[in-house]
């Protein structure tokens, strides 16, 4: 089973934001992502680092997926398919269509201290924003 960790960061709120994936695959080296995510909350990166990790997957053909994420948001809003706040329910749509194109997924809310590699990816993706246009 594949295991992903993802993390969402902002500096300010809303600020300029990233998103970090951290892809264990079981053989090889491990996939990393810093994905630069412009001016949004942290909450709205957080989704948003979902969303980009679901992409990688379905990228690199893993259909068996368990995520970790910090976020209690993401996390209840994808176990109950609802958000509390409705500005992040277009998001989770995306999510869970991207979802629903694998063959199982798991998601685990995780303290941040076991977060550490996709929190690192996500505060280096918000020193990646206006770089890629350089």
């Amino acid at each position: 089973m594949i295991e992903v960790y993802i993390d969402g960061a902002s500096a300010g709120d809303p600020g300029m934001s990233g998103a970090g994936i951290f892809i264990k695959t079981g053989h090889g080296p491990a996939l990393t992502y810093s994905v630069p995510l412009g001016v949004m909350s942290n909450h709205e990166a957080e989704f948003r680092a979902l969303i980009s990790a679901l992409k990688k997957c379905r990228e690199n053909g893993f259909k068996i997926v368990s995520f970790r994420t910090d976020s209690q948001a993401v996390e209840r809003a994808v176990e109950k398919k609802y958000a509390k706040d409705k500005r992040y329910e277009p998001l989770l749509k995306d999510a869970l269509e991207l979802i629903d194109e694998l063959d199982l997924f798991f998601i685990k809310w995780i303290p941040s201290k076991q977060n550490k590699m996709a929190d690192e990816l996500a505060r280096k993706a918000i020193q990646l924003n206006g770089k890629e246009t350089e």
